[in-house]
């Protein structure tokens, strides 16, 4: 585009803009689409940001923790926690290391076998909760200090089951791009059927302005303007609810979990404003390729 036709772009041409049906059901259907679709990109966006703060705190909180259980003997029990509670104050890399005492171990217990588990018949495990500090610990090299001060001691890290939560979070994500992505073709293919339905139906509007001189980058022109303009305005609006429903959504809560905690935070309110914009450049992509094809099989 020449400099002439971006400032006849940006500024309108009321000759132009005759060319285009100011009303009627493209004019409808484009509003509709760009409404339609920047509502749900709001909430793949709120769902793609969501589960990359999901993501990135499962991976720092499981990573700092782990579980000592230590399996020995009722008359051997006390001696090896104190032995492994010793081990873990002296192994560089852990701030803090605890045992859990027995009513801590009952609530853990409770959701599985009821509140009136008679925990001192049975052969429960001793459990020591370890915390790392910000540098971390030698796992293999602690592993092999215990069992051999420790035989009774077994050390989970929690790797087995934190790589799975971590891999689904960061499936949700790619999930929410996709997502975007595939609203963004939708977008352009409804806008495009838009264009070339305004383009068919003003075909002989179109011939009338060729014989008169008129250019089909001209056109072209009026068409692309009219149509980026309504899916700015449509996308804007869908926008405006989508955030709005973001924004009533619960507050992030421990007790909710994920299904709380899908608003924007932060700068991350600013990001959805880049949808209406992302919006009117698909618009005016898909619209100048199909007024281009379309006023080229008119010739």
């Amino acid at each position: 585009m020449s400099k002439r036709t971006i400032r006849s772009f940006l500024l309108g041409d009321a000759q132009a803009d005759r060319v285009v049906p100011p009303s009627g059901f493209t004019a409808q259907l484009t509003l509709f689409a760009a409404a339609a679709m920047a509502f749900l990109a709001v909430f793949a966006l709120a769902l793609c940001m969501a589960s990359g703060r999901l993501a990135d705190r499962w991976a720092g909180e499981l990573a700092r923790s782990a579980t000592l259980r230590i399996s020995a003997p009722a008359d051997q029990r006390d001696a090896q926690t104190a032995a492994a509670l010793e081990i873990l104050r002296q192994t560089p890399g852990i701030a803090s290391a605890r045992a859990l005492s027995m009513e801590e171990q009952a609530a853990l217990l409770t959701p599985w076998f009821g509140a009136d588990l008679p925990l001192d018949d049975l052969p429960v495990p001793q459990l020591v909760e370890i915390v790392a500090d910000d540098q971390g610990y030698d796992v293999e090299g602690l592993r092999l200090r215990l069992s051999g001060e420790v035989p009774g001691a077994v050390l989970d890290d929690h790797s087995r089951w934190r790589r799975p939560l971590v891999d689904a979070a960061n499936s949700l994500r790619r999930l929410g791009l996709m997502s975007i992505l595939l609203i963004g073709g939708a977008t352009a293919a409804m806008i495009t059927l838009a264009a070339n339905a305004a383009l068919a139906a003003n075909a002989q509007v179109i011939e009338v302005l060729r014989l008169v001189g008129a250019r089909d980058t001209y056109i072209a022109q009026a068409f692309v303007r009219r149509f980026t303009l309504r899916a700015l305005i449509g996308a804007t609006l869908g926008m405006a609810l989508g955030m709005l429903g973001v924004a009533l959504l619960p507050p992030a809560s421990d007790a909710g979990g994920f299904l709380t905690g899908l608003g924007f935070q932060g700068a991350g309110w600013a990001v959805p404003f880049l949808i209406p914009v992302l919006g009117a450049l698909v618009a005016f992509a898909a619209t100048w390729y199909s007024a281009r094809r379309r006023l080229g099989e008119l010739t």
